[in-house]
């Protein structure tokens, strides 16, 4: 009769509204780790990933939204450190990684029972989750592009996990100019016959704009050879072929040397005249669209440019802005135009697999929007 008398008396208490005990203090993702008893407990941590096994999370490439880990840092890459929280249905559209990739780094408030999860420490059947420590909030919009985060990088980019905006930029910018190796004017040939190597041929590189297959032995200054193309305009900040921006591997690329200097300085922005010989690309008087299939490449090569040279290093401080026809001030737009390449094209195979090549062969630093393409929306709007 105990307990029958007892659920009475929580009944009476809920029904006619008597005080309740107050909240437990919010738990540390170390603490929920440690207190796996099978209470109901506040956790606060960053979310890094989705656990699909007992010792396997994915950091991208989510496959569903019903999972997450939380960490008490946002470059946490050890399960071990990791809290599984499971993610019900009524959660699912604002929480799950699948529908919102652009949650990770970010930090979560969960209220739910502590209790093993993928037979691992975990949170399990949550009555609230919030973004932060605030009040309860609905993250309804969705990343546009998909991050391409592993582990190896959410090493790299460490000290930005977290952020946005300003603070982003910032941080972004410290990491890419730490620690690099910047080649010579004559470099980069060698290095472009590898970076762009056409993986059909691999006697020729790939050219940037027009997609063609040379090769490699054809580089030069002479009608029919392939040169190096600044896709940030050299002019756009005075910076010449020396060692800095203007031997930077994240924006140079092979082309042919007539479409190379058609291309010349312009901006870039939607809609002009057909470029003879090199099919998809169209120009007019201050700005180039290159072809389809490169044109997330170009803005991202841009947003890079913008975060890695802001002034500090004597060179100019490039800034990307919402114009055409910028001429010799260190700018280069359109932004918005940019921006909506960037959606549309998201980082392919051989973009990421280029990115990686020059990190750990060449300059030994990342362009961040690849990895991270979220991060655009950030810094960019």
């Amino acid at each position: 009769m105990i307990p029958a008398l007892t659920g009475i008396l929580v009944a009476s208490i809920t029904v006619f509204g008597f005080p309740r005990p107050a909240a437990a203090a919010t738990l540390t993702v170390a603490q929920a780790i440690s207190s796996q008893t099978g209470a109901s407990a506040t956790v606060t941590g960053y979310i890094v990933g989705e656990p699909t096994a007992t010792d396997t999370v994915r950091f991208s490439g989510f496959t569903g939204d019903t999972a997450l880990a939380l960490a008490d840092s946002a470059s946490t890459t050890s399960t071990g450190s990791m809290l599984y929280v499971q993610v019900t249905s009524s959660y699912r559209a604002s929480f799950g990684l699948l529908t919102n990739p652009s949650l990770i780094g970010k930090k979560l408030t969960v209220t739910g029972t502590l209790t093993a999860y993928f037979a691992h420490a975990g949170l399990k059947s949550p009555t609230a989750m919030s973004l932060g420590t605030g009040s309860t909030t609905s993250p309804t919009a969705t990343a546009t592009a998909t991050p391409t985060a592993t582990s190896t990088t959410d090493t790299y980019y460490a000290s930005a996990l977290g952020k946005s905006g300003t603070s982003l930029k910032s941080a972004l910018h410290t990491i890419t100019s730490s620690g690099i190796t910047k080649l010579s004017y004559d470099g980069v040939w060698d290095a472009l016959k590898v970076t762009d190597q056409d993986p059909s041929n691999s006697s020729n590189v790939k050219l940037f704009y027009s997609g063609i297959s040379r090769s490699k032995t054809l580089n030069g200054g002479s009608s029919g050879n392939w040169n190096r193309e600044h896709v940030w305009p050299q002019s756009h900040g005075d910076f010449g072929t020396g060692a800095g921006p203007g031997t930077d591997l994240h924006h140079l690329r092979p082309e042919d040397v007539t479409i190379n200097a058609l291309r010349g300085n312009l901006d870039f922005d939607n809609g002009g005249s057909a470029v003879s010989g090199a099919s998809g690309n169209y120009s007019d008087s201050d700005s180039w669209e290159p072809r389809a299939a490169v044109k997330g490449d170009v803005a991202r090569m841009l947003f890079y440019m913008a975060v890695r040279y802001s002034g500090d290093d004597g060179f100019a401080d490039l800034e990307v802005n919402n114009v055409t026809g910028n001429g010799s001030v260190p700018y280069t737009g359109k932004l918005s135009t940019l921006i909506a390449w960037h959606n549309a094209d998201p980082p392919d195979s051989a973009e990421k697999a280029r990115n990686q090549l020059i990190y750990s062969t060449y300059q030994h630093n990342r362009n961040p929007f690849i990895d991270h393409p979220e991060w655009v929306a950030s810094i960019f709007g």
